[in-house]
């Protein structure tokens, strides 16, 4: 049985600074739900898993004394050029250029000002 990824979350210490930068880069829209300081994310209707949803959240330790600073996931942009303009425009740092994976896209891997590392990626079957 395939269990693919349902949910990821983005850790933040300056909820409206991420906010922003998610805004800004990817066009996503938040929504308040829950307890104070979460809020889940609209990824809009080009989403190609509405099943697959996301949420930004108040950092938080999930072991007493380690903050939570992961956020692993892939994120397919339509162009990966805009993506990585848009990364730096907003506070962001590229810290692995644009490379091609044969047959899969062009990939690039940023920090957001939040620290957490996060990859964008251009899916083309055709890539080489």
């Amino acid at each position: 049985m395939s269990t693919p990824v349902a949910h990821f979350a983005i850790n933040a210490d300056d909820l409206p600074r991420a906010r922003r930068f998610y805004e800004n880069v990817f066009g996503w829209k938040f929504q308040a739900w829950g307890p104070p300081g979460f809020y889940m994310i609209d990824m809009g209707a080009a989403n190609p898993m509405p099943l697959f949803r996301g949420s930004l959240q108040q950092r938080r330790e999930l072991v007493p004394g380690v903050r939570m600073t992961g956020f692993e996931c892939t994120i397919s942009v339509p162009d990966i050029q805009a993506a990585a303009t848009a990364v730096e425009a907003n506070g962001g740092t590229i810290v692995m250029q644009i490379c091609t994976l044969a047959s899969i896209g062009r990939l690039l891997f940023f920090q957001d000002p939040e620290g957490n590392l996060a990859g964008a990626m251009q899916y083309d079957p055709e890539a080489e």
